[in-house]
């Protein structure tokens, strides 16, 4: 039995050409669009999907704390704002091991991107108030829209976005050469119900994304952080 819910699973747009046999897809996406007044676009950073709560540090599974040790360095934070997090639940990239995309510009290795307190989900004003308390970035913004255009225009908008590099310096890990985002989370900006989450968040992640193999965990490398660019990766 998990501790506590883990973080939903979001539906892929139809358009967005990276997913596998086990993502899911939002053919209505358009009518949930339609009903919002404003979205937020932010950059989908290729990390693992970490969550501090007053019960500990979560990776996707909520069964039981994490203890990989990319998450170390994350435990020992934790430790420190744990009797503050009360009701809060704080969701994050986290990017302190390599995956398939070397960050060379990392102002961090935490990047927030959504809270949840009991059964809702805190707008993004709170989300980066919080993350800002506890000492955290949130991750990039990359647009806000206020007021949905056509359908039309949102998709060739939302194309043009997504094959720029990413903010923080994107390379592949493999080939060394620059390049686009992993993809995109799009969201309502207002607060929502953990059981409307599906109708209010959204993603598209570009194709052939993912490079590495069952023996990343084993040969992981620690992202440098932008004030180390001239230091070699170091396994922690």
């Amino acid at each position: 039995m998990s501790i506590s819910q883990k973080y939903g699973r979001t539906l892929h747009f139809p358009f967005s050409p990276g997913t596998t046999s086990d993502d899911r897809i939002n053919y209505n996406y358009w009518q949930d669009i339609s009903r919002i007044n404003t979205v937020i676009h932010t950059e989908k950073l290729d990390g693992e999907n970490n969550c501090l709560s007053r019960y500990g540090v979560f990776a996707r599974s909520h069964v039981a704390p994490t203890t990989s040790p990319w998450t170390a360095n994350l435990r020992e934070k934790w430790q420190h704002i744990r009797r503050d997090l009360g009701e809060y639940e704080l969701f994050l990239e986290n990017v302190y091991a390599i995956h398939s995309i070397r960050y060379c510009q990392l102002p961090s290795h935490y990047f927030v991107f959504a809270v949840r307190e009991g059964q809702r989900w805190l707008s993004w004003e709170e989300t980066t108030f919080l993350a800002a308390f506890f000492d955290f970035p949130i991750v990039p913004v990359i647009r806000t829209i206020n007021g949905i255009p056509s359908r039309e225009t949102f998709e060739s908008d939302f194309l043009a976005l997504v094959k720029q590099p990413g903010m923080y310096h994107t390379q592949d890990n493999v080939s060394g050469q620059q390049c686009s985002m992993e993809g995109i989370v799009t969201r309502n900006i207002n607060e929502y119900g953990v059981a409307e989450f599906q109708q209010n968040v959204f993603k598209y992640v570009r194709a052939g994304h993912v490079k590495t193999d069952e023996h990343w965990t084993k040969n992981w490398k620690r992202a440098p952080l932008k004030h180390e660019s001239n230091v070699d990766d170091k396994r922690k």
